[in-house]
């Protein structure tokens, strides 16, 4: 047999067996790696995160401070100029009609710690109940559109998707998380801004979570657009934007506002 011909007949087989050869060794080396070595295949070294400090009082290090009890450097009029709100005792205070007041800076995605009480006070100045939404009412406006109801929700009826811890008008909570009148209470609220394109279009919904006094009451919510007191929400097109803090016309308390850039 000529050898030019034998030796291509030859070649590719052996290539073949050279081939099932090397995997045939490659899954044995796989199959004798010990538990450590195939449980480092799925570890993940960086990024590696910031370390940040955390006081058992106090705010993450990271975090930048909104209101710490003494003055209102970081907030500004709604509509500009001074804030006209009070500090007293270490406390935000509402100066009733005195308008909204907003942050100084703008903001997107973020994480917010907000403190607040409502008045014990329940009645008006003939002594009748104040029922409703008329019970001690403010807000906390993200990116001054989206609404997180501030409210005395304790012992008081109202429509659902306005009490205390609902997205204004557009979601319900999942539960009734209030403390008695007088009382701090807390938010952490969790806040995904919307996103547009260049031609003004949402391409990607808010979302936000909301812990009252600790429990859920918002799980990721897509907001449906801007708070309206009379109609559906809609989107319009914006960039960051401040957070903003509502007069509804009753002495509201906050403190302890602290904020997180995520």
């Amino acid at each position: 047999m000529n050898n030019r011909l034998l030796t291509r007949g030859l070649l590719p087989a052996i290539g073949l067996l050279s081939t099932a050869f090397i995997y045939s060794a490659t899954c044995v080396a796989a199959e004798k790696k010990e538990p450590w070595q195939l449980a480092e295949e799925t570890e993940v070294w960086e990024p590696v995160p910031a370390i940040i400090s955390v006081p058992a009082s106090g705010i993450p290090s990271d975090a930048m401070q909104l209101f710490d009890g003494k003055n209102l450097n970081q907030w500004q009029g709604a509509e500009g100029g001074e804030a006209k709100w009070k500090v007293v005792d270490g406390a935000l205070v509402v100066v009733p009609k005195t308008g909204d007041i907003k942050t100084k800076e703008a903001f997107c995605d973020v994480q917010l710690h907000v403190e607040w009480k409502t008045p014990t006070l329940i009645t008006d100045e003939n002594g009748k109940l104040l029922e409703g939404q008329g019970r001690n009412n403010s807000g906390v406006f993200l990116q001054e559109r989206y609404e997180v109801q501030v409210l005395d929700s304790y012992n008081n009826k109202t429509y659902p998707n306005g009490q205390a811890g609902s997205i204004y008008k557009q979601s319900i909570p999942l539960v009734n998380a209030s403390r008695a009148p007088g009382e701090w209470q807390t938010y952490d609220i969790i806040f995904t801004a919307p996103k547009f394109d260049a031609a003004q279009k949402l391409t990607s919904p808010g979302y936000v979570t909301v812990l009252h006094n600790g429990v859920l009451v918002q799980n990721h919510f897509e907001i449906q657009g801007a708070t309206e007191w009379i109609g559906k929400p809609v989107y319009k097109a914006h960039g960051c934007a401040p957070i903003r803090l509502q007069d509804h016309g009753n002495a509201m308390n906050f403190r302890n506002i602290w904020v997180r850039k995520l």
